[in-house]
């Protein structure tokens, strides 16, 4: 696995019976195989979910995370200390992707382990993942590139 794209809950109306409409999950997923890289999708019901699986990410030495708080937001916020250092654990770098503004995580949250960026196209989720998996890829690529060929990628963030 390369990307993993961790998904809160979200009510829509009508609701929603997957976490990514499966066009837009298909169109994400091509993207990443046209250069070589993997997508996986956890969806989280509620915030101790969310956590385990950003811990779990870790274990699997996952090399980039979309995480997409959904509804989860003020959970995290009225109690933020399991997520920041669920996030400070996370050797990967991390972008946050929402649908409106108001589900922003706040600085409350981000001890050491900022996202690299927090995407929010207020009204249209699908763009918001769109140019977070584009950066994604993007910074892979490059720390590909800057490899020398016979070393190992590394799984560790820099800090």
């Amino acid at each position: 696995m390369s990307i993993l794209i961790l998904q809160g809950r979200r009510c829509a109306r009508p609701p929603l019976t997957s976490p990514l409409q499966p066009q837009l999950w298909t169109e994400l997923r091509r993207l990443a195989q046209a250069v070589g890289r993997q997508l996986e999708l956890r969806p989280c019901a509620d915030l101790r979910e969310l956590i385990g699986s950003l811990r779990a990410a870790r274990r699997r030495g996952c090399e980039f995370v979309l995480l997409d708080p959904g509804e989860l937001a003020p959970q995290a916020l009225a109690s933020p200390e399991p997520l920041r250092r669920a996030l400070d654990e996370l050797p990967s770098d991390y972008i946050e992707v929402h649908a409106d503004s108001a589900t922003t995580l706040d600085e409350r949250l981000r001890a050491r382990a900022a996202p690299i960026a927090t995407i929010v196209i207020n009204g249209d989720l699908a763009a918001s993942y769109r140019l977070a998996l584009g950066i994604a890829l993007r910074r892979l690529q490059r720390a590909r590139a800057a490899l020398p060929a016979d070393d190992p990628p590394s799984q560790a963030r820099p800090r």
